[in-house]
């Protein structure tokens, strides 16, 4: 398993479109219906024999009640269906485990490796706004705030990598966006809302995010830090049949082997 290029689609050249979790932070944008379960599902799918092994955990937090991460709660460690006291607490969690795992790494090693015994854990937060943004008590929203930064600021290093999913990319909603080191861009509303979520000129670049069509769910723009040009993909189709087999994989109710990338309508390079 490589934790720094996690095959989630294809580029519209043919290639793998491969995510960084290891060392980065990942923010996924797009209005609703624009395949942001895609990439979310896409990228579980991959950590899935690492999840049972151990090597990975995965710990999610779904706003909504459940109804994306509740499809397959066997993936997770840990799992809330709220954006209460709980998943504040869930987070606040996260966020002293990093700093006490970085404490421990100081002076041993600059960047999380398997050999280190301790598996490597993935935060998703399906709707990141209702926790920082849209929660309605300003206590609880702070600390949201503060634990969620904390974790896209100092987790990579230590082993931590924060998978955060919004429908809207403005300042007011994610102020902090500068502190995830791969954005992509699914289909948007607005033509300026591709610079706020990829960065100042991309769009003057190509990245045309806001005229992807409804009708090819899963297409993005991406833009990681160091690459100055953006790039077009696809990421694959991952069906609720797919997602019941996913769950019988983690429960280990199925005996044969993992089956390969969910293959669909939508699994094509755009």
């Amino acid at each position: 398993m490589n934790l720094k290029k996690i095959v989630v689609g294809r580029t519209e050249t043919g290639r793998a479109w491969t995510l960084r979790l290891l060392g980065a932070q990942l923010l996924v944008v797009g209005v609703p219906g624009a395949g942001k379960g895609s990439v979310l599902w896409s990228i579980v799918w991959q950590l899935a024999p690492a999840v049972r092994a151990g090597l990975v955990r995965l710990v999610g937090i779904d706003p909504k009640g459940g109804m994306e991460l509740g499809q397959c709660p066997d993936a997770f460690d840990k799992v809330v269906y709220d954006n209460g006291p709980d998943a504040v607490a869930l987070l606040e969690e996260i966020a002293a485990e990093v700093k006490e795992r970085a404490v421990r790494y100081r002076g041993v090693r600059r960047l999380w490796a398997r050999s280190t015994g301790e598996p490597f854990t993935v935060l998703i937060v399906d709707e990141l706004a209702d926790l920082i943004a849209y929660q309605p008590d300003k206590q609880l929203r702070e600390r949201a705030s503060r634990a969620i930064q904390t974790i896209t600021s100092q987790g990579r290093a230590p082993g931590y990598a924060l998978v955060g999913l919004v429908q809207d990319p403005r300042k007011e909603v994610v102020s902090f966006r500068h502190l995830f080191s791969t954005r992509v861009a699914l289909r948007l509303d607005e033509p300026q809302q591709v610079d706020m979520v990829l960065g100042d000129g991309v769009r003057q670049r190509g990245a045309a995010a806001h005229e992807i069509s409804e009708n090819t769910p899963g297409v993005a723009w991406l833009k990681t830090d160091g690459q100055r040009e953006p790039e077009r993909a696809r990421a694959f189709h991952v069906t609720d049949a797919d997602l019941i087999e996913l769950g019988a994989y983690f429960t280990r109710a199925t005996v044969h082997d993992f089956p390969g990338l969910p293959a669909g309508e939508g699994s094509a390079a755009a």
